[in-house]
């Protein structure tokens, strides 16, 4: 006797919100449960394939170019797909999630392209997934307004001045609870490029753009191919024309800094750039070699700038690759955050800010990140110097590019060391990012900067790291379990004083201190901090 046939939609899961069923339609979810059902078994096998690389990286404490797919990066004909009109001059992009506040100050910030972020700037919860999805669609209908407490109130700007968007979904790794198909957990990555895709691929394209896409955390071109089997899939299912769907990968772990040219090959019928993603890649080093001893042991994460010679390593590597295939080579994030209070530090501030994109279009690259409007014309007039009435400069091919394997992972070359100040500060970050994590918050401002969840990651994998190298500070205080308890108690109280006891007993602060000394401690490294986290998440 066979069982009950399996359902041909994906289960929701969750207290229904205001206007969820125009997200989540019997369509949408019967696309969802196809995605699942075709792709999510090779989403299993590619994270067990991540787990073995790891290992093997801890067994060889090194890593390399792929000799099995030399021929990809010999052969001098290939080319992605050209830009769309939309995607061809990106000289300033805005990240951010997708709160109807956000959508609508991002859209009109006068960047070329919003990242439109449902990863590391949006806490998972179920009201960020489904209304994030619900203002992008309102924004493309022109029926989005917002209000906020204070009366102020926010509206789109003419069609022509609008950021074009480029969304990002959450990475392989992470799963939908929300959503369930055949007793499992949806992957969030097939949950956010799905629902985004069947809403709107045909809306945009009737507004002369597309569906265009940021995949994050990708660690090898194996999981890009994935990528563009779900693409392929998507268009062909919707009728949509194949080569619609562009995406922009983040090489953002240390992996895929060896798979620049592969993974673009991959991806080549829809691709459209790399970007160079600072903290999540840093993480990456620290969680791979975190067991390869002093040589990998990392300073405070402010003092390895882009400057330093392995980060200028993997983004000048970056930039020859992009323009060596006809993509756009897009640089790091300017995470400041201006002061309505404190002109000298914004002074400053917009000063290293300007120095950062300066050298960034110096170098070759086609555009770069800002996490403030106030930003916008900051980096605008960095690239403007260079590109004028140009587009791009992908005719800057960077031949004079020459980098080894051994130079991405050089980080013992680096003149500085890890402080006791760096590590308090690490403490400080990583307690004050959770908990608004916790209470939905992705997108955090911090000590003026705009942090997310990779900077979290940084910093209580440097802890770790740091205990685990048994790192002696400049005044001789060593990094132990001790110490790190007595730093995040004493912040834990500093912040109990800041805020005042209700709202501290309001907060989730006791959660977050535990959160982080738990996968800054334990002895078992947790692959994301995110995934303990998910299951605290409301």
């Amino acid at each position: 006797m066979s069982g009950p046939a399996p359902s041909p939609l994906a289960v929701v899961d969750a207290e229904p919100l205001e206007r969820q069923s125009e997200v989540l339609t019997d369509e949408a979810l019967s696309f969802l449960a196809e995605l699942h059902r075709r792709f999510t078994p090779r989403r299993d096998e590619l994270l067990a394939l991540r787990a073995e690389r790891r290992a093997e990286i801890a067994r060889t404490g090194t890593l390399d170019f792929l000799p099995r797919t030399a021929h990809i990066r010999e052969d001098e004909s290939w080319r992605v797909a050209p830009a769309p009109p939309a995607l061809e001059d990106r000289r300033v992009e805005i990240t951010g999630p997708t709160d109807r506040k956000m959508t609508i100050n991002a859209l009109n910030s006068g960047a070329r392209v919003w990242l439109a972020d449902f990863e590391d700037a949006s806490a998972p919860t179920w009201e960020n997934v489904i209304l994030g999805q619900l203002n992008l669609i309102d924004a493309y209908e022109r029926r989005i307004d917002f209000t906020s407490p204070e009366g102020k109130s926010y509206a789109l700007r003419p069609a022509a001045e609008l950021a074009t968007v480029v969304m990002r979904p959450r990475g392989w790794h992470l799963d939908e609870r929300h959503l369930r198909l055949d007793g499992r957990a949806l992957p969030g990555a097939l949950v956010d490029f799905g629902l985004y895709f069947f809403h709107n691929a045909r809306r945009l394209l009737d507004l002369g753009k597309g569906p265009y896409f940021y995949l994050p955390k990708t660690e090898s071109h194996l999981e890009a191919r994935l990528w563009n089997e779900v693409f392929v899939f998507a268009q062909e299912r919707l009728g949509i024309p194949r080569g619609t769907i562009r995406a922009t990968v983040l090489i953002e772990t240390i992996t895929a800094a060896y798979e620049m040219e592969e993974i673009l090959y991959e991806l080549r019928e829809h691709a459209s750039g790399l970007n160079a993603g600072r903290w999540d890649y840093l993480f990456s080093l620290v969680k791979n070699f975190r067991d390869g001893g002093a040589k990998f042991v990392l300073p405070d994460r402010n003092a390895v700038t882009m400057t330093a010679p392995f980060m200028r390593a993997y983004t000048e590597l970056l930039v020859r690759t992009c323009h060596k295939r006809g993509a756009h080579a897009i640089g790091g994030m300017a995470a400041f955050i201006p002061s309505r209070r404190d002109p000298e530090i914004n002074t400053a501030a917009f000063a290293k800010v300007k120095a950062d994109k300066d050298r960034e279009a110096g170098d070759g690259f086609d555009g770069s990140w800002v996490a403030h409007p106030d930003l916008v014309p900051v980096a605008r007039a960095s690239f403007d110097a260079v590109l004028g009435d140009r587009p791009h400069q992908k005719d800057r091919l960077r031949e004079d590019v020459q980098v080894t394997a051994a130079e991405l992972i050089d980080i013992a070359s680096l003149d500085a060391r890890p402080s006791y100040e760096g590590l308090r500060n690490a403490v400080q970050v990583g307690i004050r990012y959770i908990e608004a994590w916790l209470r939905g918050l992705g997108a955090v401002a911090i000590f003026n900067l705009m942090e997310d969840a990779a900077t979290a990651e940084i910093s209580r994998s440097q802890i770790w790291q740091w205990i685990n190298a048994g790192v002696e500070f400049e005044d001789g205080r060593r990094a132990t379990p001790e110490l790190v308890r007595a730093v995040a108690a004493a912040e834990l109280a500093a912040i109990r004083e800041e805020t005042g006891e209700e709202a501290f007993a309001a907060g989730r602060w006791q959660q977050a201190h535990d959160l982080l000394l738990r996968v800054s401690l334990d002895e078992d490294y947790a692959e994301f901090l995110t995934l303990p986290a998910y299951e605290l998440l409301g």
